[in-house]
């Protein structure tokens, strides 16, 4: 008579695994892993945020205007004339970031005769801008150090900048990174910075 299986059955029945199944988990854990730390290298480096504080960047970007701002942009190079810059006047943490345009180079030396900037003893022809009223500390010959940069507002009597004595050359310890997409205020995407 066969053995009959009635009542309660307390032995362990063992789960079966298979090394497939195992490498399947540890793949998904570390795509997992590798998802995550790639969203925050892209967080750190190019999701910045700031929102430009008044009207000194005009045309090109607007008071209220929301820009991303690239922190790796200038480990791998130094900033060149044209870039449009987000820093810290004199880090001063307790202020808002200051956008701008870069217009002098380390070694540039920068001036304003009539109205109208010189950057090495030639008229700044790099776009079409009103005279400048106030030349500020760029009323002398300026010759920018090592590691600093000569900074404008595209509307270039407006705002505070690197003609203001309180701002000055930035020096590049002070930036902050380079200003690469902007959106309107309702955070709609508008496109790159050129």
């Amino acid at each position: 008579m066969g053995r009959r299986s009635s009542g309660l059955n307390f032995r362990k029945k063992r789960i079966k695994t298979s090394d497939g199944h195992f490498k399947e988990v540890l793949v998904y854990i570390l795509s997992i892993a590798a998802a995550i730390g790639m969203a925050f290298f892209l967080v750190i480096n190019w999701g910045m945020k700031t929102s430009v504080i008044g009207n000194s960047m005009e045309p090109t970007l607007y008071n209220g205007q929301t820009i991303l701002i690239s922190r790796l942009a200038y480990l791998i190079k130094k900033p060149k004339v044209g870039d449009i810059i987000v820093f810290l006047p004199n880090g001063n943490q307790y202020t808002h970031y200051y956008v701008k345009r870069v217009v002098g180079v380390p070694g540039d030396t920068v001036q304003f005769i009539n109205g109208i900037l010189y950057i090495n003893g030639e008229v700044d022809d790099s776009g079409s801008y009103d005279k400048v009223s106030d030349p500020g500390i760029a009323k002398n010959e300026i010759t920018l150090g090592e590691d600093e940069y000569f900074v404008l507002g595209d509307n270039r009597n407006s705002g505070e900048d690197s003609r203001s004595g309180n701002i000055g050359p930035v020096n590049i310890r002070l930036i902050e990174g380079r200003a690469w997409f902007k959106t309107t205020k309702d955070e709609s995407i508008v496109g790159f910075i050129y």
